[in-house]
């Protein structure tokens, strides 16, 4: 079975090798979240305002929304890593919270750490309003050619 990519793909990596942020598009920046740079290997990302749907009974972010920043965050680190004719799939992916996060300004990286002709290793954190660290992450993902 021969393994194929969906067409708008390329122009997705190269707006993103390219720091095109305001060009960016994902279902999940309707949830507030935003990225703020990217660049070859790294993306940054801010999540200023969080909506009250995100909250669980006890006014804490919930952990699968924080886990789908970290997920943003991620795929767009290693597109900025990816030649034309390359994409990338999740393989591993490991959530660490830290400490519990109510409605704030949270900021997010993501870095490739190791990156290789079929697989890639990256690191993504995010820190609270007052620059602590809250979530980290680790991440495998598989590299696939057209």
């Amino acid at each position: 079975m021969t393994e194929s990519r969906p067409a708008p793909l390329h122009e997705l990596n190269q707006l993103i090798k390219e720091n095109r942020i305001s060009e960016y598009t994902s279902p999940n920046l309707l949830l507030g979240m935003r990225p703020t740079e990217f660049a070859r290997g790294l993306s940054r990302w801010l999540w200023a305002e969080q909506p009250a749907s995100v909250l669980n009974p006890f006014g804490i972010i919930q952990g699968g929304y924080l886990a789908v920043l970290v997920d943003e965050m991620l795929a767009t680190a290693i597109a900025s890593v990816l030649e034309p004719d390359e994409w990338a799939v999740t393989a591993e992916f490991k959530v660490n919270f830290l400490r519990p996060l109510n409605r704030q300004i949270l900021r997010g990286e993501a870095q490739v750490i190791r990156r290789s002709r079929g697989i890639a290793f990256l690191e993504a954190r995010i820190t609270d309003q007052r620059g602590a660290v809250s979530v980290t992450a680790s991440s495998t993902w598989k590299i696939s050619r057209q």
